[in-house]
């Protein structure tokens, strides 16, 4: 039988070492897996699904409003573009409402104007294309009767196109995307006229905005917002004031070629070159020659390849002579990065990226110039793009063959004597 002290308890054995040894755990062994969750673990499965929830809800939103968001985004930089127009005439005394107002009504009439001419020039030469084309298909028919030794026909041409299921399927699906192209027509005019009230609101309460989004900041936090908004207001300027001129410039040089060819309606394609190749970029160039060189093609066929071979020629000289001119004084950026930015735009946001990418990438690159600290940088060559010029391959064989050999028969190097130089 064991053996208990006072308390009915059994006794203890001491260690052989004369030490105690500990009690054991309460419970059991069992105690990890009988024991009760710990407490935080239930709140922090709770906050780790809620943090889910919430990331998918933000990002089911997100991807819900990109497009208004890129229409802010490009209703912000058309703010900006206008800004300067309308504070030189508010503070002239002018209301910045109205003086906001003019401003888009005088884009609005120029731009109706434009689109008004463009559009009868292109009824009435497709009007002429048309007439024209039996003529055109004669020649045509000539010609490869007179070099294959055929015997065809415009009548049977006509009817082999008139019965052809390519014609027949091209009218049918022409058809059934009536009502797409409708559809979008509609989501386009919407889609101005939500950027064009957002511009407006943008441009007429500037220091409205201003205001309230530095009553949220400190003083410090202040003066650089208002310094960044003043940097992105002179380098969206900027940037739209070389593109004008560009434009300009382009236009003229096309319409002098397109007078001297005869080509018709040259004042509104010179207005369409120089427009659309700047102001829609990497591939407004080709979008903007394909008008003239199909109106100059209606007036002689070789009249649309020289339009061809100005139209390449005049844009390499534009962009290696009188684009980096211009941008280094309008925008100040390299035409390496602009060329970059444009691209990252576009992959970004497609065309509005790459509208808006030049403007934006000089902004941020003038904003973040006054924070970069710049040292004087040393006079040496290599600077300039000069390195040191070393003795030519032949000139070190030549050392190489007439220094005289030492008396192990080994070449000595140049200012020291060997064997028979008279020297001890």
């Amino acid at each position: 039988m064991a053996r208990t002290d006072e308390t009915g308890e059994i006794a203890r054995h001491g260690s052989p070492f004369g030490t105690t040894p500990p009690d054991p755990p309460k419970g059991g062994g069992d105690a990890g897996t009988n024991g009760r969750m710990p407490r935080w673990l239930p709140r922090a499965l709770v906050l780790a699904l809620a943090l889910v929830g919430v990331f998918q809800l933000g990002s089911w939103a997100f991807h819900q409003l990109t497009g208004l968001l890129i229409n802010i985004l490009i209703a912000f930089f058309l703010a900006l573009a206008i800004e300067p127009a309308v504070s030189w005439m508010a503070s002239r005394g002018l209301r910045r409402g109205l003086a906001t107002a003019l401003v888009f009504f005088a884009v609005i009439i120029v731009s109706a104007g434009f689109v008004t001419l463009l559009g009868s020039m292109l009824a009435g030469q497709i009007i002429k294309i048309v007439e024209d084309f039996p003529n055109y298909l004669d020649s045509v028919i000539n010609w490869i009767n007179a070099h294959f030794n055929t015997d065809l026909r415009r009548v049977d041409v006509q009817e082999g196109l008139l019965k052809s299921d390519w014609l027949r399927n091209y009218v049918q699906n022409s058809a059934t995307g009536v009502l797409d192209v409708s559809a979008q027509v509609l989501g386009g005019l919407f889609q101005l006229l939500t950027i064009t009230l957002f511009s407006f609101y943008f441009a007429a309460d500037g220091p409205r905005l201003r205001r309230a989004l530095c009553s949220v900041l400190p003083p410090a936090r202040q003066a650089e917002v208002l310094r960044a908004w003043e940097i992105a207001v002179i380098k969206t300027g900027g940037y739209l004031y070389s593109r004008g001129l560009m434009a300009l410039i382009s236009g003229i040089a096309h319409y002098v070629l397109l007078e001297i060819l005869d080509v018709p309606y040259a004042p509104v394609l010179a207005v369409w070159v120089g427009l659309v190749s700047q102001f829609i970029p990497t591939i407004g160039t080709y979008l903007a020659g394909a008008l003239p060189m199909l109106i100059a093609f209606t007036v002689d066929p070789w009249y649309a390849l020289w339009v061809l071979i100005f139209v390449v020629v005049y844009q390499q000289f534009e962009n290696y002579v009188l684009q980096p001119k211009l941008t280094a004084k309008t925008v100040d950026i390299h035409p390496a990065v602009a060329f970059g930015s444009v691209i990252a735009g576009t992959a970004l946001l497609g065309a509005v990226g790459a509208l808006i990418a030049i403007p934006a990438v000089a902004t941020l690159q003038a904003f973040l110039g006054a924070y970069v600290k710049r040292y004087d940088v040393t006079d040496d060559p290599r600077v300039h793009g000069h390195r040191e010029r070393g003795r030519s391959l032949f000139a070190r064989a030549r050392d190489l063959w007439l220094r005289p050999p030492d008396q192990s028969g080994q070449n000595l190097p140049e200012g020291t004597g060997g064997a028979g130089d008279g020297k001890n």
